[in-house]
């Protein structure tokens, strides 16, 4: 038995296999050792091969820290992040010898995990296969935060199955699997997978080995998530820098063009030497009219003129905005900047580029436009102030308090104004923000019908040359509302025969417009003579002539120079509800008489005029005029004026 034991123990001190502690024990078998020494040698045996299984257990952990050093090591590499996520999976599977590795991470919005690595041999899992977040081990792993595995994963039921991830592990012959969390400072990037084509049991050292993998693998993740974080903002602000110097470059060139430009004006250069040497620093063709569209200045090389509803579209907006603007698609490359001083326009800056503006161009045009106002101020001092002298002259005379009669003349003789002749008045009123396009529209308005404008609040007020305020406010409402791209509300009246009755035909618009407002809803247009019987209420001075003219003027006609009697059939039909038999009875004459009157009625005033808003207008005039009839026969005068 002892020299048993020493062999025993030279195997152990030779790190023989655990065959050899076996073959001892068959040798001493074999020489008829008697039972209990046989036992003791059995016993002695037993304790040896435990013995050689701590050495290997010791020299396996051993060779796993070794490895797991050099990964350590490894992963200090300064990589991307896709590339370390390879360094992770083939060092995960050669850790511990397994047919294949790979990472994923979830991907919340989706509700999903997608593969970002994998190492070994795999024809399903490849990078981008995603899989459902409803079951797995590696959603059980996430849950518990520790590592979970799977000595066969198909015929394991400690956990929920998902057919999906079922199906990969099925096609690719999967039995083990393990599944560890990547997490750092408590919060989850991904998960470790680990797997083996054959049932295996992980022993706790691999586990641990394994657990420590996925923390170090987790730290050198969030290293390079942060390095690669890191290098981009490095990279934008390179970046902005570049853009910095470029645009220190581009308004030092800026500010030396302008101070060129400026100078050439306050040389006395005039708007041709302008406008000329502006083009050449734009790099592009310029032009300029004033608000009636004439010329003023250039064309300086080729322009792509846009039509005049785009210039007009355009202008406005440009000078809402105090910015250039572009044209509108037929001309991609032509800009137009407002010449302005405060709300008054002065005219259009046209600029044509060889391709897209940049905004030094942009900036450069804007300036060319403020210089191209303080050349015209320069050379017409009164006309580049006329515009503020004429809002504040028509500001006077909508309050009703203008200065004496002879005073008004010479200011309206000096403004180039006829307030003699017949103006109408258009109060319009537009949504609220909308202030600065209605004042910028208003000016061109005005200048272009050589009238005036005040803007107060959401209100614009025109005084327009003309007789007939109805075609006015139309037409006001049509070109702002399109401008402006929304309802106006528009009430007109007039025409205003002197600067005494402007005051007065104002309050008459404000109330059309009133009335409009709640008759008809934005966007309706009226004035006194649209309205009927209505304009009459509304009139500062009523007209009653004019509206029995428009009423029933034909029929009075009619009757003047036939000698008929359809007026006293308009009584009776109306006396008698609208009923032609009782007319007759009324009239002593047949049917059929009151019946033919009707029809040629019907051809004078039109279609329509038994109906009941246009019924009633025509009872009132009828009214009006009978009771005019009387007056005038209590002054002496003819029984029946004729209308029309």
């Amino acid at each position: 038995m002892a020299d048993e034991a020493f062999e025993l123990l030279e195997l152990l001190q030779k790190e023989a296999p655990a065959s050899a502690l076996q073959d001892v024990l068959h040798q001493a078998r074999a020489n008829g050792t008697s039972k209990a020494e046989m036992a003791r040698l059995t016993r002695a045996v037993d304790l040896s091969l435990g013995i050689h299984a701590l050495f290997a257990r010791r020299q396996q952990r051993e060779a796993g820290l070794a490895a797991l050093v050099d990964t350590a090591r490894d992963l200090t590499l300064p990589y991307d992040l896709d590339a370390l996520l390879k360094v992770i999976t083939r060092r995960a599977r050669l850790l511990l010898g397994l047919a294949m590795s790979w990472v994923s991470f979830d991907d919340v919005e989706a509700r999903c995990s997608r593969v970002r690595a994998a190492d070994g041999h795999a024809s399903a899992l490849t990078i981008g296969f995603s899989v459902p977040l409803d079951g797995g081990v590696g959603r059980r792993a996430a849950e518990g935060s520790a590592p979970f595995w799977s000595a066969d994963y198909l015929a394991d039921d400690r956990f929920t199955h998902s057919e999906v991830i079922d199906e990969v592990v099925r096609a690719e012959g999967l039995h083990a699997v393990m599944a560890v969390p990547l997490q750092h400072e408590g919060t989850g990037l991904g998960v470790l997978y680990v797997a083996d084509r054959r049932v295996r049991h992980f022993s706790p050292d691999e586990v641990s080995l394994m657990s420590s993998l996925a923390d170090l693998a987790a730290v050198a993740i969030e290293k390079a998530r942060l390095l690669e974080q890191t290098r981009h903002e490095v990279v934008a602000l390179a970046r902005n820098t570049s853009r910095a110097r470029d645009s220190s470059t581009a308004a030092r060139r800026l500010g030396e063009t302008h101070c060129r430009l400026l100078d050439l004006v306050l040389r006395g250069g005039g708007l041709g030497a302008l406008i000329t040497e502006a083009a050449r620093a734009l790099d592009g063709a310029l032009l300029v009219r004033d608000p009636s569209g004439r010329i003023l200045a250039g064309p300086v090389g080729t322009l792509a003129e846009p039509s005049e509803e785009d210039l007009r579209v355009a202008l406005l907006e440009a000078h809402a905005e105090s910015r250039p603007v572009a044209c509108g698609a037929a001309t991609p490359h032509t800009w137009v900047a407002a010449v302005r001083v405060g709300d008054d326009l002065l005219g259009p800056l046209l600029f044509t580029a060889d391709g897209p503006a940049d905004d030094h161009q942009l900036q450069l045009l804007g300036l060319t436009a403020q210089l191209t106002a303080v050349t015209l101020m320069i050379q017409d001092g009164v006309a580049a102030t006329q515009g503020q002298l004429r809002d504040e002259f028509f500001h006077s005379l909508l309050r009703g308090t203008p200065p004496p009669p002879e005073q008004v003349a010479e200011q309206a003789r000096r403004l180039d104004l006829d307030l003699e002749a017949p103006h109408v008045m258009v109060v319009a009123r537009v949504e609220k923000g909308l202030r600065g396009r209605t004042a910028a529209w208003a000016s061109s308005y005005a200048h272009r019908h050589r009238g005036l404008k005040h803007v107060d609040g959401d209100r614009m007020v025109l005084l327009l040359p003309g007789t007939d305020a109805g075609p006015a406010a139309q037409a006001v409402s049509k070109e702002l509302g399109e401008a402006l791209r929304c309802p106006v509300t528009v009430g007109s009246a007039g025409p205003a025969r002197g600067p005494g009755q402007i005051a007065a035909v104002h309050e008459e618009a404000r109330r059309c417009l009133d009335a409009v407002t709640r008759l008809m809803g934005p966007g309706g247009t009226a004035s006194p003579q649209d309205l009927g019987f209505l304009g009459l209420l509304l009139s500062e001075r009523p007209d009653v002539a004019t509206f029995i003219s428009d009423t029933i003027g034909p029929v009075l006609d009619y009757d003047d120079q036939q000698f008929t009697e359809l007026v006293p059939t308009l009584e009776a039909y109306f006396a008698s509800a609208n009923s032609p038999s009782r007319a007759a009875e009324v009239l002593h004459v047949h049917p059929n008489t009151v019946s033919r009157r009707l029809e040629r009625i019907t051809e004078l005033l039109g279609e329509g005029w038994q109906k009941p808003s246009r019924a009633l207008q025509v009872q009132l005039a009828l009214q009006l005029q009978r009771t005019r009839a009387t007056l005038n026969q209590r002054h002496g005068g003819q029984p029946r004026q004729v209308i029309g």
